[in-house]
This record gives C-alpha cells, structure tokens and sequence, in this order.
C-alpha cells in the first residue's frame, strides 16, 4: 500500500457537490434555516461563497469566527493548525487576523476542501492559507512521529560525538525521516510553535434534546479521542453551547499547578493553569462555546 505523504493540497476544482445557493426554492428543506442565515454565516456570500450541502452545518458564522480569531485566550504562536477546516470559515477568519505566521487548515472531503479554497479567494487569504486534503488525526501523528525522530536523532549525534571522545557506546542506531510530511508542512510540535483549532462534527444522540451535552457520546470524535489528539498542545475546542463543563475542566493537564505566564495561558493573579471557556453569541443567544486548554510538557 502506498505510504500516505501529507502535503500541501492543490487547486481543486469545484464539482457538483459545492453548491452556491441564489434563491430558497433551490436549498434542501433541512438545510433552509441555515440559508436564512447566509450573511451571518458568510458576510460576502452574495461575492460567490460555496459549500456542501452537509458543511453548512458545520461551518463557524463569520462574526463568532472572527471574535476567536482575535481572542486574548488563544496564543499568538508562529503556526495554527485548524484540524477540521470545513468551508474554511474560522481559517479565513485566522488569515485575516494577521496573528499566525501560518495558517495551515486540514480537510478530508475534497469537495468541502475545494469550497474552502474558494472561499478563501473571495475574502483574498488564499495566499495565507495552506490547505491540506487529509486527516487531521493523522497528520498530528506523523508529526509527532517526526518529532520523536528528531530526538532519536539528536540523542544519536550526542552519543557518537561522546564515544568519539571514548566516552560512551560507538554503537548508535537511529530511524530516519520516512518521508510522511512535505519539507513545507513540517512543524515541530515539540518546541511549542504551533496552536490547534478544533471544530468538530457535532453529532450524537444528545445533541439536540438534552439539556447538558455528554461529550463522550459526539460522534464521530468525542471528547477523549479529540484529547489524546491534541495531548501536549494549546488547542481551542468550539463545543456545542450546552456540552458538560465538568467533562471540559477535566481537560486541564496534569502538569498544570504554577508555571509562568505566557500567552494568557495561565491565570495572571495565581500562576496556574487554567482552562478559559467563553460562551460565544448572536443575536442575545449563545451558538456556541469554545473551551482554550493550555499546553503540558508532553507533546511527543
């Protein structure tokens, strides 16, 4: 089977899943409350925004994207992963923002991708934005992969310059780079550059009708598998509005007693790690919360 290179997406094409709706009569019946909403989604949709039919369920409206994007609570670090880039909505907002170096938001269906692109170009960020078609999981993994090989390699230099001086083992084994990741994409996890942006899927049985949301019942990733994928590293998780804060606070790294501030990732009166949760809303009404969990020392 061939080995999976993850690298930077081209221009795709628009097929015709990527839809850009002018009139009700021509929107799906589940899908016209959402369309009722357009510029509130996206301000310039009327400029020739595009979506899939399932991404307008998913996509982050522009004004809440945009309060995210310039959030006190989320560090202002050289890279921010967002690792379920939709329609493209908070990685514009990202772009447009200035804050990050890069910009690199990761999408698995080529037709949502190609969309993304699309309307990156109407908001003109597409020259900020790296897109990639694949999985965010897994693009995580190689790159902490890389990163443990990337000590393997340095212990390994370590040890042949000391048996060199006859004080240690000449003998030194050391995996090389497999190759996974585009030379442009690589980003060393381990040395805190990067920040993670997760908008997830927001299905389950819950969801709608109960009045605190179990996090471990989202389909298709919940709230553990979204943890052990974000182990080590900043990341903000946009949640539904009424997901269980008890599941949330137990977010909080296990390192996290007193460290010094940085970022606005500790508490700035105590010196402790603190998960920040804020409400975000419109109109008077919440659609959404984002919880924004400090880093811990284990990342690889």
């Amino acid at each position: 089977m061939p080995k999976r290179i993850f690298k930077p997406a081209p221009n795709l094409p628009l097929t015709g899943l990527c839809k850009h709706y002018e009139r009700k009569g021509q929107v799906p019946w589940n899908i016209q409350k959402y369309w009722s909403q357009r510029y509130s989604i996206f301000e310039h949709y009327d400029h020739g925004i595009y979506m899939t039919d399932d991404a307008w369920f998913g996509v982050t409206p522009e004004p809440i994207a945009t309060q995210i994007a310039h959030s006190p609570h989320m560090p202002s670090r050289p890279v921010i992963i967002d690792m379920f880039a939709g329609a493209g909505g908070n990685a514009i907002a990202f772009a447009m923002s200035g804050r990050w170096e890069r910009v690199v938001a990761v999408e698995k269906d080529a037709a949502t991708l190609a969309c993304a692109q699309r309307n990156a170009r109407v908001y003109e960020v597409e020259g900020w934005i790296e897109f990639v078609l694949g999985d965010s999981f897994e693009l995580l993994e190689a790159l902490r992969r890389r990163g443990r090989r990337k000590e393997m390699r340095a212990s390994a230099a370590a040890a042949a310059a000391a048996a060199a001086e006859g004080e240690g083992d000449s003998t030194v084994l050391c995996d090389g780079d497999d190759g996974e990741i585009h030379p442009s994409l690589q980003i060393d996890l381990s040395s805190g550059e990067a920040v993670v942006f997760a908008s997830p899927p927001w299905g389950g049985p819950g969801y709608v009708s109960d009045e605190v949301f179990d996090l471990e019942t989202m389909e298709p990733y919940n709230l553990q598998t979204l943890r052990e994928a974000c182990k080590g590293l900043f990341h903000a998780l946009y949640l539904p509005r009424t997901s269980d804060l008890r599941q949330v606070a137990g977010l909080l790294p296990e390192d996290g007693e007193r460290d010094q501030e940085k970022d606005g990732e500790v508490d700035r009166k105590g010196g402790k790690k603190m998960i920040q949760v804020v409400q975000y809303c419109m109109e008077g009404a919440s659609k959404a919360m984002v919880a924004y969990v400090p880093a811990s020392g284990e990342v690889l």
